[in-house]
Formats: C-alpha cells, structure tokens, sequence
C-alpha cells in the first residue's frame, strides 16, 4: 500500500488535486444561525461572511474516525496530517489529540499558514506518498515545505477581524483606523500580523505583489491568489504577478473559503507562496 495524506477543508486543494494525490479531505465549521455547516460538504449562505458566523475546527473524534480510515486504507504504511495553523484554528491541537491513539502510524504537521498556504505542504506530503516514500520521509516532505510557505492578504473589512480574534497581539490599529486596508501576512508561527498599513485598496494590493515578489526574486516558486467576493481584484492581482514573475508559472486563482472568509470578510485578497527546494 501506500502512505496516506490528511488534511482539513482550509486548504482550499482543487477536488482533481485530491483525487489525483489521493488527499483524504476533513470539513472545519462553520456556526450560523444555530445550524451546523460542514465546510465543503454542506451547502451554506453564500454572504456567510457578511453574517455573525462563527468557526470551529475539525474535533478530535471526527480526526481520530478520519485518521483510523486512512491508516486502515494504507495498509498499516502509516498516515500523514496537515492541517491550519495552530494559531488560527484549534484543528491542530485536537489532531494531536486524536492522533495519540495511533502512536507513530500517524504524524500530524501544523503547516503554520492557510488556504494554498496548507495546500503546498499537503501536496509536498502527497507527492512523496506517490513516489512510495515511507511515513518518515513522507512526514519529511511536509515539514521541509513548511518554512518555504510565505502567505499575505489584504482586508478590506476591519469588521471581521475585530470579531474572529486571529490577529496577533500589538493589533491596537484595529480600533483606530478608519479607512485603513491592511496588509496582513502569516509569520513564521502562523500567527496573523500586519505587514503595512495602507489607507488604499489599490496600494495595499500593490504592496502584496511587491512583497511576493521580494519574497521570490530570481527562484522558482508556486503561486496561488484566493478572494473573497473579490474575483476581479484577485484576477488583477495574478495577472501583475505573472507579469512581475516571467519565470514563473501563472498563479492559481480561487475563493478563500468560508471559514477563513468568516474571519477577514469580503473583499479580502491574498497570495500563498511556495518557494521551490
């Protein structure tokens, strides 16, 4: 058999990637109005972020129930977990949990970023799967891809991140700005920071693809931009990284997702970077 990939429905992975890979995929939560929605299994509002939703992560029995599957499909070759940052979601820390049950069998990776950001590290994992590495070299994979991730986003609601709590300490600017579009970045724990405080939507976004493209220079490097609402922006923003970056191949283009569009709210535009080894 093989060793078999883990993650949870933040990572925003194509349904064809997972298929393809064989990415067994865990739905996070989203609360609203009483009811209970599975990210990317149940149908929910579309304007949830525009609503006082609220978000949980994947619980250690629905972790354990999805590692136990998995371990049991790879024949005992082991299971590989990548999940949100354990500073924006409690998934990991439940995984951990869950995963205590199988001793060594199951390894769960906090990717420390979101959306793609999991995504890369998930597909890191995966490919070494299909190459028939073993659970070490296959954990290895992951975690290897994880300082390579960078990840940024510009909010165009301050709202939502008042609510959601997922911005670092030292946020007192969210009390006090006005008009201000932040851009945003995951650091190296994952956690949500400011990167620069811009009072512009169209600065802000030029300020992101400044700081990709800093970020990437002269490498090799895969690119994914996500939106909230905000499919033109998004789609300007790709195609002034593929003009910046010649050498590298067009990015991606894809909603955020419900869960993480709870937290930054509409009009939300951000880049998941994955720098190539």
């Amino acid at each position: 058999m093989a060793v078999i990939v883990v993650t949870d429905s933040s990572s925003r992975l194509h349904p064809d990637d997972l298929a393809r890979w064989g990415i067994r995929q865990i739905p996070l939560h989203v609360l609203l109005d009483g009811v209970d929605y599975r990210d990317g299994v149940d149908d929910m509002p579309v304007d949830v972020h525009d609503r006082h939703a609220t978000t949980s992560g994947a619980t250690p029995t629905e972790l354990a129930d999805a590692y136990r599957d998995a371990l049991r499909a790879s024949g005992g070759d082991g299971v590989v977990a990548v999940h949100l940052s354990a500073a924006l979601s409690s998934t990991y820390s439940s995984a951990v949990q869950a995963a205590r049950e199988f001793g060594p069998a199951v390894r769960v990776i906090n990717s420390r970023s979101a959306a793609m950001g999991v995504g890369f590290v998930t597909l890191a994992a995966a490919q070494a799967a299909a190459q028939g590495a073993d659970v070490n070299a296959v954990e290895a994979a992951a975690r290897s891809a994880v300082p390579r991730g960078h990840a940024f986003i510009v909010v165009h609601r301050l709202g939502n991140l008042r609510r959601s709590g997922r911005v670092g300490r030292g946020a007192s600017w969210l009390g006090t700005a006005l008009s201000l579009k932040p851009l945003l970045c995951l650091d190296v724990d994952g956690r949500l920071v400011l990167d620069q405080r811009i009072r512009t939507a169209t600065k802000a976004h030029a300020a992101m693809i400044d700081r990709v493209v800093e970020v990437v220079g002269e490498g090799h490097a895969t690119l994914a931009v996500h939106h909230v609402e905000n499919r033109d922006a998004a789609d300007e923003v790709a195609k002034l990284l593929t003009e910046r970056l010649p050498h590298v191949d067009p990015p991606t283009v894809s909603d955020m997702g419900a869960v993480l569009a709870v937290h930054v709210g509409a009009g939300a535009v951000g880049v998941a970077v994955s720098l190539s080894d």
